[in-house]
């Protein structure tokens, strides 16, 4: 059985700047100073956008000294990206079932 797309989680990974963040911190951990040099956002934007995706389980946090570094939870992708498979899987199958019209 189908289960619905996490619609949150697709609003929080919708802003662009967000998704980039994720994209890098997919490669690795970085602190804020990396995240502010790679995306070119003000680190105060920087750091709003991090909490809504801390706030959302897609990423956490590593204390390290005066840095803080951000890693991603990489089960909330795989979670979003089997909800996606099973939406798929029934995408193809919708095809043989047509609603007669009334």
């Amino acid at each position: 059985m189908m289960t619905s797309v996490d619609t949150e989680l697709i609003r929080v990974l919708g802003d662009p700047l967000r998704l980039k963040i994720v994209t890098l911190l997919a490669r690795e951990t970085l602190c804020t100073t990396h995240l502010v040099e790679e995306t070119g956002a003000k680190q105060t934007n920087l750091s709003n956008h991090l909490r809504v995706l801390r706030e959302a389980g897609v990423v956490e946090t590593e204390p390290c000294g005066r840095f803080t570094y951000y890693k991603l939870c990489p089960g909330v992708i795989t979670q979003l990206a089997d909800q996606f498979a099973e939406l798929a899987a029934s995408a193809r199958n919708a095809a043989e079932n047509k609603r007669a019209c009334p």
